[in-house]
C-alpha cells in the first residue's frame, strides 16, 4: 500500500479490522485490510489549524475512536459513529508540557489521563478544567514518562524516568504496589496481562530493547532476554509478543491447566491424566491413579476438557481430550455435549491458527467474538472454502458465504459464461437454501455487467424476485415475458406501469402485443386512466370491433348515442359484426321515428326502447302508430298482445279489452286476460275469460277469482278430487256451510264411482 497523503502521525486497528491512519492536519483515513480506502473524516477545524503532534486509536463501548493532541496542548476525541468531535477540558498550568497521555473508557464515556512531571491530570468531557492527582509515588522521581491502562480500563500503570513502576486502580484511589525496575533506559511499551479465568489484570509486561520484564501486583518480577525488536499487543486474555521472526503469547496460567501439569500436583485431573498415560502404556499403575481420583472423576473430566480449550499445541489438546474421553467412561450418565462442543471448536481454532489463515485466536476470544463474526472475517479475507467447512462443522448456515463468494466472482472474473456456470454448479446443491440469484444479479448490474446479470436472472425461478431487477435494467421485453408467464396480474400491472413511464407508446404497444395477458391488463389500465391511449391501441391493432365498443361506451356515458350511431355502425360493419351493425341501423331508424312522433304528438319519446315507445303510444291512444312500429321493428305478437292487454287493463277499458279478446285468437291464450283483470280487482270481468282458459287451469282461476261454486262444478265435471279437497279446506276456513256441503257431496259421489 503506497501512502500518498500528508504526514502520518499514528496508525491503529478498529474493532472491525479496519486500519485507521491519522495525519498531521487532523484528517483521518480508514482502509480495509487489503489497503482499499473506505472513508475519511476530519477531527475538526481547530485541530486541523493548530496541527497534531500525537494521536491514539482506542476502543470503547460505542466503537473505535481517535484521540489527538494538538501543538497547543488541546485534546480532541472522535468516535467513528459520531458526527462531531469532543474537546476535552483545558490542562491546568498548561505552560508545562505533558510527557505522556492515555485514553480511558468508562461506560460510554471516554476521558484522558496525562502525565506531567510528578502529576497525573484527568480530563473528563463536560468539565471546565482537568483535575490533578499528585504524590502517587513514595520514592523520589522527576517525572512520569509512561502511562498504561489495562484492556478492561480498570487498572493503571505509571512509569517514571528513574525506573519506578506504580500499579493501581484507574481512579488512582487504590495502590497495588510500587516497584523499582532498576533500569534507567526508556521502556518501549507497558501492557497489562489479563487473567483468562476472571478477566482481571494480574501483572504488567514491560519491553526494553532485547529485554522483557514481567511484574505482578505483588511486586514479584520475572526477566526474559528477548529479540531487540518487539511489539506488544494487549488482549482480553493475555499479551501477544510479535517480533521479526516469531509470534508468542504471555498468559496467566489457567487454574485447570495448573491443576493438571503442576509438579507434584495432587488434583484429581492430574491423577486422571497420569492414569490415562499408564493405560496407554498398559501399566497396572493406571488403576492406582484412577483409585486416587475416582471420587472426583467427574470434576477431573471437566478440568481436562477445559484445559484442552486453553492449549495451542495440538498434541497436548489430543492428550487432554483422550484423558477426558477415558475418564467419562467411569462417570455414570455423563453428558457428552460439552466434550463434543469443545472438540468441534478446537478443530476450528486449529484451522484458524494455521499460517495460511493467520487468525491465532484463543478459545476465550473465539467465544467472545462468536462464530458468526469469525465466519464474516474469513469471508472478508476470501477464505471461502474454509468458511464453508467451519459453518458446516458448527452447524451454521452456509448460504450467505456462497453468496459472498458469488459477489467476489462477479466483481473479479471477466468471463460471463464461466462465472454463471460456476455459480450454477455451486448453488445447485440441495443443501444450499435461501440463496437468491437476484441478489447476485443485482451486484453484476451495479458492476456494469448486465449480460451476466441476465444470465443469472434466468436461473431464478421466482418471477416476483427477478422482474423488479429486469425493470431496473430497462429490460422491458424480458420483464413483461416473465411477468405474464408467472400469471401474477399484480406483477404484470407493475411492469406495465413502469414501461408506461419509460417507453414511447408505440414501442410499448409493439412490445406487449405478443402477450395477451399483458395486452388485456394494459387495456384495462388505459380504460381507467387514459381513454385516448386506449383508442390508440385499438387503431394500432385495427380492432374495429373494439373501436365500435369504445365509441359506444363513450356515447352512452356522454348521453349522445344518436350522433355516434353511424360511426359505431360503420366500425361494426368493417369488423363484420352483422348483427351489431343491423342493430345500429335499426336504432338509428328508431331515433328518427321517435323525433317525428315527439314533434307530431308533442310528447317525449326520444331515447326510449321499442317496447317503451309502443307502450307510450298505447297510453296516448295512438294504436295505429303502435301497430306500425310493431310491424316495422318486428315485435313478436305475444309481446305486443301482452302490452295491449296491460295497457287496456291499466286504463280500465274493460269493454275494449273484451272486444280485443274477440278480435282474433289470442297468441298468448286467455289466462293473461284473467290475470290483468284480477290484478285490478275486477273479478267479474275475469269470469268472462276463465271459460276460455285451458281446462286444467280453470279451477285454479275460479278459486283465485273467489267463484267457489263454479270451481266446485268445474272440478266435479273434470273429476278432480285433488281440487275438491283444496276447496274443502278453503270453505272450512271461510265457514261457508252450503259450499262445504256441496263439496262434500261431490267428493262422495266421485269416490263411489272409483
Amino acid at each position: 500500500m503506497q501512502w500518498n497523503h500528508g504526514k502520518l502521525i499514528a496508525m491503529g486497528w478498529s474493532d472491525t479490522e479496519e486500519l485507521i491512519c491519522v495525519q498531521e492536519n487532523a484528517k483521518v483515513f480508514v482502509f480495509d485490510m487489503f489497503g482499499k480506502e473506505k472513508e475519511s473524516y476530519s477531527i475538526g477545524d481547530e485541530a486541523s489549524v493548530t496541527k497534531i503532534v500525537e494521536a491514539k486509536v482506542f476502543q470503547s463501548a460505542a466503537g473505535t475512536g481517535v484521540a489527538v493532541m494538538t501543538t497547543s496542548g488541546r485534546i480532541f476525541l472522535k468516535l467513528n459513529s459520531s458526527k462531531t468531535e469532543r474537546k476535552l477540558p483545558d490542562i491546568p498550568n498548561s505552560s508545562i508540557n505533558c510527557s505522556c497521555w492515555e485514553i480511558v473508557t468508562e461506560g460510554r464515556n471516554s476521558y484522558c489521563l496525562l502525565g506531567r512531571e510528578r502529576e497525573v491530570i484527568k480530563l473528563f468531557p463536560g468539565e471546565t478544567v482537568g483535575t490533578i492527582t499528585a504524590n502517587l509515588f513514595e520514592k523520589p522521581h522527576d517525572r512520569i514518562i509512561m502511562i498504561s491502562v489495562s484492556y478492561n480500563h480498570q487498572h493503571l500503570a505509571l512509569y517514571t524516568n528513574t525506573g519506578l513502576l506504580w500499579l493501581g486502580s484507574v481512579d488512582m484511589r487504590q495502590k497495588y504496589c510500587e516497584f523499582d525496575t532498576g533500569r534507567k533506559d526508556m521502556p518501549l511499551q507497558i501492557e497489562w496481562i489479563m487473567n483468562s479465568d476472571n478477566s482481571e489484570a494480574d501483572a504488567v509486561v514491560i519491553s526494553y530493547p532485547s529485554y522483557l520484564l514481567i511484574v505482578n501486583r505483588n511486586a514479584d518480577r520475572s526477566d526474559f532476554p528477548y529479540d531487540p525488536i518487539m511489539f506488544l499487543v494487549a488482549e482480553m486474555d493475555g499479551v501477544r509478543i510479535i517480533t521479526q521472526s516469531s509470534h508468542e503469547m504471555i498468559q496467566r496460567l489457567p487454574k485447570c491447566v495448573e491443576n493438571i501439569f503442576a509438579v507434584n500436583s495432587q488434583e484429581p485431573a492430574s491423577y486422571l491424566f497420569e492414569a490415562q498415560k499408564k493405560f496407554e502404556e498398559k501399566s497396572y499403575k493406571s488403576d492406582e491413579y484412577l483409585s486416587m481420583c475416582r471420587d472426583k472423576i467427574e470434576l477431573a473430566v471437566t478440568e481436562c476438557i477445559e484445559a484442552a480449550s486453553f492449549e495451542f499445541c495440538t498434541e497436548t489438546q489430543k492428550s487432554l481430550l483422550r484423558t477426558a474421553n477415558f475418564g467419562k467412561a467411569f462417570v455414570l450418565g455423563h453428558n457428552p455435549d460439552e466434550y463434543m462442543r469443545i472438540m468441534r471448536i478446537l478443530r476450528v481454532l486449529n484451522t484458524l491458527r494455521h499460517e495460511r489463515i493467520a487468525m491465532p485466536l484463543t478459545f476465550k476470544q473465539f467465544s467472545h467474538l462468536n462464530p458468526e463474526v469469525i465466519l464474516s472475517r474469513l469471508v472478508f479475507r476470501k477464505h471461502y472454502a474454509v468458511a464453508i467447512q467451519v459453518a458446516k462443522h458448527l452447524n451454521l448456515p452456509e448460504s450467505w458465504i456462497l453468496e459472498h463468494w458469488a459477489y467476489h466472482k462477479v466483481m473479479n472474473d471477466p468471463n460471463d459464461s464461466e462465472v454463471a456456470r460456476k455459480i450454477t454448479e455451486k448453488f445447485k446443491n440441495p443443501t444450499v437454501e435461501g440463496i437468491s440469484f437476484c441478489n447476485i444479479a443485482e451486484k453484476a448490474h451495479q458492476a456494469g455487467r448486465d449480460d451476466l446479470a441476465i444470465k443469472l436472472l434466468e436461473l431464478e425461478p421466482r418471477a416476483s424476485l427477478h422482474v423488479p431487477l429486469l425493470l431496473k435494467m430497462r429490460k422491458f421485453d424480458r420483464a413483461v415475458a416473465s411477468a405474464t408467464q408467472s400469471g401474477d396480474t399484480e406483477l404484470v400491472t407493475k411492469v406495465l406501469l413502469e414501461m408506461k413511464m419509460h417507453m414511447m407508446l408505440s414501442n410499448l404497444h409493439m412490445t406487449i402485443r405478443d402477450y395477451p395477458l399483458a395486452l388485456n391488463m394494459y387495456k384495462k389500465i388505459m380504460r381507467e386512466t387514459n381513454r385516448a391511449g386506449l383508442y390508440g391501441i385499438y387503431n394500432t391493432e385495427d380492432d374495429q370491433k373494439a373501436i365500435a365498443e369504445f365509441h359506444f361506451r363513450n356515447a352512452i356515458e356522454s348521453k349522445d348515442l344518436e350522433s355516434n350511431l353511424s360511426v359505431i355502425g360503420n366500425a361494426y360493419t368493417q369488423a363484420r359484426c352483422t348483427v351489431e351493425a343491423e342493430l345500429c341501423a335499426e336504432t338509428s331508424r328508431l331515433f328518427k321515428l321517435q323525433k317525428t312522433l315527439s314533434t307530431k304528438y308533442n310528447a317525449s319519446l326520444n331515447g326510449l326502447s321499442v317496447h317503451d315507445t309502443i307502450e307510450q303510444l298505447l297510453r296516448m291512444g295512438e294504436l295505429k302508430e303502435a301497430e306500425k312500429i310493431r310491424s316495422d321493428f318486428k315485435v313478436p305478437d305475444r309481446r305486443f298482445w301482452w302490452q295491449r292487454i296491460l295497457n287496456l287493463a291499466e286504463q280500465q277499458k274493460w269493454d275494449e279489452l273484451e272486444k280485443f279478446s274477440k278480435n282474433k285468437k289470442s297468441p298468448i291464450g286467455y289466462e293473461p286476460f284473467v290475470e290483468v283483470c284480477l290484478k285490478y280487482d275486477n273479478a267479474r270481468e275475469a269470469r268472462k275469460y276463465i271459460p276460455r282458459c285451458r281446462d286444467n287451469r280453470k279451477v285454479l282461476w275460479f278459486i283465485r277469482a273467489s267463484y267457489f261454486e263454479e270451481a266446485i262444478d268445474c272440478a266435479f265435471e273434470q273429476r278432480d278430487l285433488h281440487s275438491l279437497y283444496e276447496l274443502q279446506k278453503k270453505e272450512s276456513i271461510i265457514n261457508d256451510r252450503n259450499l262445504l256441503a256441496k263439496t262434500c257431496n261431490c267428493i262422495a259421489m266421485l269416490e263411489t264411482r272409483k
